[in-house]
């Protein structure tokens, strides 16, 4: 039977840590804010901005919401990003994807400047993580690396198996893994004989968005498994990437969906918030 890691209870833990640093910079004058865009009425969105509105109330961030019509203007959108990164009361930009399909993502992603980038998908943040300098890591990725640290799950020379390659989750948690001496293979759709990656695989990590895909017959006994999928089953219940029943009895390791990786992206959304504002506010800090 594995150990379930719990993202839920971690990502307490890590708020609770937050919380007290915030309160530390308030004594100080200091006071970390978030600003969120969202543009368009994605259903998925909202829940997920709502969340991450929670999250600052708990720690103590303050949050402004920009919600913008689906018909925004690619240069709307623009000029809005460089008005909050010459706001000095907002320590962190964060632009809620999807976006419009008529709107650029990656374009906007380029106007937030990187001192502000705290959900790390800037280029100058993603050029930093390739070469193993000090950024701000992508949420979720960065949280699956939070948890490897807190189960001590060890990544040296280990072999590991990430399905999916997209920019937010599989690039660069290639990245992280890599940092930590993992060998690191990146499957997607394109992969033949798959089945052979992850069956030979120390560490298996899904993040393709498909329920119950990850099965028994694809992952060694005593692997690790995280999954970072979230999706609905043909009954409307939330599951992962992996059949979780099938899985769990021979895996040493392994995160459950709902209360697994979830938690623990918005967890380090907000450390990110509060290490931009310690960041942009050195020079008041180090004279006290």
């Amino acid at each position: 039977m594995a150990t379930i890691i719990d993202g839920k209870e971690l990502a307490k833990k890590i708020r609770g840590k937050l919380k007290i640093e915030c309160e530390e910079l308030k004594k100080q004058g200091i006071y970390p804010k978030l600003a969120v865009i969202m543009v368009g009425d994605n259903p998925a969105s909202k829940v997920y901005v709502k969340n991450k509105s929670k999250a600052c109330e708990d720690v103590g961030i303050e949050y402004e919401e920009y919600l913008l019509e689906e018909n925004t203007k690619q240069d709307e959108l623009i000029n809005l990003i460089k008005k909050l990164n010459e706001d000095d009361t907002v320590n962190g930009i964060l632009l809620q994807s999807p976006i419009p399909s008529n709107l650029n993502i990656n374009e906007a992603f380029k106007a937030i400047t990187y001192k502000k980038d705290v959900d790390g998908f800037t280029p100058s943040s993603v050029g930093k993580l390739a070469i193993g300098e000090d950024t701000f890591i992508s949420c979720t990725p960065y949280g699956v690396i939070k948890m490897f640290e807190e189960y001590n799950i060890d990544l040296v020379g280990k072999d590991l198996v990430i399905l999916g390659r997209s920019n937010i989750v599989g690039k660069p948690l290639l990245q992280c893994c890599l940092n930590k001496n993992a060998t690191v293979t990146i499957c997607h759709s394109k992969t033949t004989n798959l089945k052979e990656h992850t069956k030979r695989a120390d560490i298996v990590i899904s993040a393709i968005g498909k329920a119950k895909f990850v099965t028994k017959d694809m992952i060694k006994e005593g692997a690790v498994v995280i999954d970072v999928g979230i999706n609905r089953d043909e009954n409307g219940k939330i599951v992962g990437d992996v059949d979780f029943e099938s899985v769990e009895p021979i895996a040493s390791y392994i995160t459950p969906v709902p209360g697994g990786v979830g938690p623990m992206t918005i967890a380090m959304l907000m450390n990110n918030v509060i290490k931009a504002t310690k960041q942009q506010n050195e020079h008041i800090l180090s004279l006290k």
